[in-house]
């Protein structure tokens, strides 16, 4: 069995700023195949972005049940946009079977495409790489069509009855194709004209200008090109047909609608309803409600009320694609919408032009007068210094009472600010530090932008009379942990951490926890360096509350003893699952099944991600590894081990540059080498825990060809690129399903990505939890389930 299913890293959806156009020929996620009267949408509040479509009366689940993020329909076929343009499929509808069979007409690993548009019986698509556009005829689905020779690429393209148009990226002109002679004639009227957007109808185009003007050209047989007067920012959507034209005013989401004759097409069939995007047939038009998210069709064409609102009893469809960021906020409930599969973006706002302003009026001059003489600029001058310096020394007294009162320094009291969670001040705090104060000491600053940062310096920046103790840790007594663990004894013993042992213990109230104990010895560098990864972990431990994280329970200093209490992990690390000997052989492991995997990743990444993002201030954990990711009692994985953690820079823009710390194996070739951490070290040791989940393989193991020493990036990442995936998967787990083999792939992409030998060539952490989230909806329920009656997967 091979994997045919490509998938891009990270999906990113241009988005107009100025405002969505969906018509007869232009992606959307609603469509009309108005020959058969079939109305089709992508589905809301589901893992997958599936389609599913109404006609006659009747539902019709959509094949192959995956992501769509955009539909078009043509006469007797509607097309659909695979999520990440890696693919473009079709289905005939003129058929009177209810069931509707696909068809393949476009597929590429590498190229992708945006801007679905479908017309009479064409079907385009632009080359989201280059601009330049490609089309098929839908007739004989995969035959290809001619495609405009221009030399350049198109901001959007939309397609109407025998052609198509789009906007130029050079000039933002319209250039138009296709065998129709309405192309020749649309091109010309809009002559110069620079665009925004464009929508094609059967025989006429509409679209914005970039001075916000809303303007139609092409046949005006029934007066669809006569557009409204009103400025064009007005409008937040518009859906042409054959001789009808409409659009959705912003203010209100209500339509409005010219030419057809007036009647059924003047809006005030559906006066009062609040539409998201509308799409039009020859002679009927379908909009995506504002209330409910349904579908509601009318127009003298629909058959079922031509003169009201028909709804069509379709599921909720979703009001725009699931993208993986949004440049003006998200619209409302928007990640249920997308079942936590992506976000859809609000609307940007636009800048309606304004005129010039008129030129003021002036006051009439007054009287020439003699210029000043030398002593009075002199005096004037003087007066102007002496306010300036009078003003400077009220501020600076009236600072100084302020700060007296506040300090307590002028009543011979001194205020002492105590908090656990410090301002960061940089690592040149105390002018008093050297190069060498600690065991992670960096060396001296090679620029400005380099950040010197030591354990010492951590210390400093955490500094106050109990900082280091936690606000929800408890204090907890060495004889009390020395009870709860036999006197630590081997039985007890579970692992090793940073700085220590761990033992499995049990408190006198009953709780299970884990105590790591650091290693006791006599030499002052042991002691320091123990003493170093115990206040590092303290200190971010105490501040740190996240469901992907493990929970500090308490700590004990002790003369030389320095202990740290978590909460016990029942199904212990994720590399003992992997890799023990007890496991090797065996394929009925909780773990051995491609979802369960996938979500032990997501759970992980989720983790980390906060770490990168959300913590204040950021954290690097450095040490990413499968044995420092736990599994609880409901087989959710969490993130341990903060013994080497740093926090991270000031900006994303600026790195650290410091001694290399980690496990061989899953440490950053970039830090390894060069002494410079980022946030992108991390990324590179998920990335072998990825490795890790696909192989079933060590992070650096034995050959089998006698080679010596491999490590797993070694070993999958030319396979991955090769896209021979299927001969390095562990075979513990056996090969995947059909929608597992997608999720699989992606996350071998993914896993590929991180690795990358540098750090900005890797991706941040939010791409890789989307990414995750993305292949873990994508495991099939009946494939490698993991519902088991023991344990639940929960999933945020």
């Amino acid at each position: 069995m091979t994997i045919t299913v490509a998938v891009t890293l990270i999906l990113i959806a241009v988005i107009s700023p100025l405002t969505l156009v969906y018509g007869l020929g232009s992606g959307s996620t609603i469509a009309v195949s108005y020959g058969s009267g079939t109305v089709c949408g992508i589905l809301a509040g589901e893992q997958l972005q599936r389609i599913e479509c109404y006609r006659g009366g009747e539902r019709i689940a959509i094949e192959p049940n995956i992501s769509y993020e955009a539909i078009s329909g043509g006469r007797d076929f509607f097309c659909g946009l695979r999520s990440g343009g890696s693919s473009l499929l079709c289905w005939d509808t003129g058929f009177s079977n209810s069931s509707f069979q696909s068809k393949r007409i476009y597929y590429s690993d590498t190229v992708r495409l945006r801007d679905l548009t479908v017309g009479g019986d064409q079907v385009c698509a632009v080359n989201n790489g280059t601009g330049f556009a490609m089309c098929w005829r839908g007739g004989g689905f995969p035959s290809s069509a001619p495609a405009p020779v221009t030399g350049e690429g198109f901001l959007s393209i939309t397609s109407g009855m025998g052609f198509s148009c789009g906007i130029l990226s050079s000039n933002n002109r319209v250039w138009c194709w296709g065998k129709s002679s309405t192309r020749e004639e649309i091109q010309t009227q809009f002559g110069n004209s620079s665009m925004l957007s464009l929508v094609a109808g059967d025989s006429h185009v509409c679209g914005l200008t970039v001075t916000g003007f809303l303007i139609c050209k092409g046949r005006n047989d029934s007066g669809q090109i006569n557009a409204p007067s009103a400025p064009g920012f007005e409008f937040s959507s518009l859906a042409l047909g054959a001789n009808h034209s409409c659009a959705i005013r912003r203010s209100n989401g209500s339509v409005v609608c010219w030419g057809g004759g007036g009647g059924v097409f003047s809006g005030n069939v559906i006066e009062e309803v609040s539409f998201e995007s509308i799409v039009a047939g020859l002679n009927f038009t379908c909009g995506l409600t504002t209330s409910n998210l349904s579908m509601v069709c009318w127009g003298t064409g629909w058959y079922a009320n031509p003169n009201s609102g028909s709804d069509l009893q379709l599921p909720k469809i979703v009001p725009g694609p699931c993208v993986l960021s949004c440049a003006c906020g998200v619209y409302p409930d928007s990640e249920s919408l997308c079942s936590g599969s992506g976000n859809i973006c609000k609307l940007c706002p636009v800048q309606i032009p304004q005129p010039a302003p008129l030129p003021p009026i002036l006051p009439p001059s007054p009287p020439p007068v003699s210029p000043p003489s030398k002593s009075s600029k002199a005096k004037k001058w003087g007066l102007l210094a002496f306010a300036i310096v009078g003003s400077i020394g009220i501020f600076s007294g009236i600072c100084t009472i302020i700060y007296c009162l506040w300090t307590g320094i002028c009543c011979g009291h001194k205020k002492i600010h105590n908090s656990v969670q410090p301002t960061i001040t940089g690592g040149n705090a105390n002018g008093a530090a050297t190069a060498n104060s600690g065991p992670f000491s960096s060396p001296p600053s090679r620029s400005s932008t380099i950040r010197r940062q030591s354990s010492r310096a951590m210390r400093r920046q955490r500094s106050g009379t109990s900082s280091k103790h936690a606000d929800r840790a408890e204090e907890l007594s060495l004889s009390e942990l020395a009870a709860a663990t036999n006197n630590f004894s081997l039985e007890n013993k579970v692992g090793a951490g940073s700085f220590g042992t761990v033992y499995k213990g049990k408190l006198s109230d009953g709780r299970d926890v884990a105590i790591k104990r650091g290693d006791t010895g006599l030499k002052m560098k042991k002691f320091q360096e123990k003493e170093s990864a115990f206040e590092s972990e303290l200190a971010f431990m105490s501040r740190l509350h996240h469901k992907h994280l493990v929970r500090l329970v308490g700590y004990c200093e002790d003369r030389d003893e320095r202990l740290l209490v978590y909460e016990y992990m029942t199904n212990g690390a994720l590399y003992d699952h992997l890799h023990n000997k007890n496991n090797i052989e065996k394929s009925s492991s909780v773990v051995n099944s491609w979802k369960m995997r996938i979500k032990i990743s997501l759970d992980a990444s989720r983790g980390i991600e906060y770490l990168h993002n959300y913590a204040v201030p950021t954290i690097i954990h450095r040490d990413i590894k499968s044995s420092n990711i736990l599994l609880d009692a409901d087989w959710i994985a969490r993130v341990s081990d903060f013994g080497l953690s740093l926090m991270g820079p000031e900006s994303n823009g600026e790195y650290m540059s410091m001694k290399a710390a980690g496990t061989v194996g899953y440490m950053d070739p970039e830090y390894y080498g060069l002494n410079v951490l980022t946030a992108k070290s991390d990324v590179y040791g998920l990335g072998v825990v990825l490795l890790e989940l696909l192989t079933g393989k060590r992070a650096i193991f034995k050959d089998q060809d006698g080679r010596g020493p491999t490590s797993v990036v070694d070993f999958a990442v030319p396979k991955i690129m090769a896209g021979e995936l299927v001969k390095i998967l562990d075979s513990r787990v056996g090969l995947p399903g059909m929608n597992e083999a997608e999720a699989v792939e992606l996350v071998a992409y993914t896993a590929m990505h991180c690795v990358n030998l540098e750090g900005k060539d890797r991706p941040t952490m939010t791409d890789i939890v989307a990414n995750l989230e993305r292949a873990l909806a994508l495991c099939d329920d009946s494939n490698g389930s993991i519902s088991s009656a023991t344990f639940s997967i929960v999933s945020e």
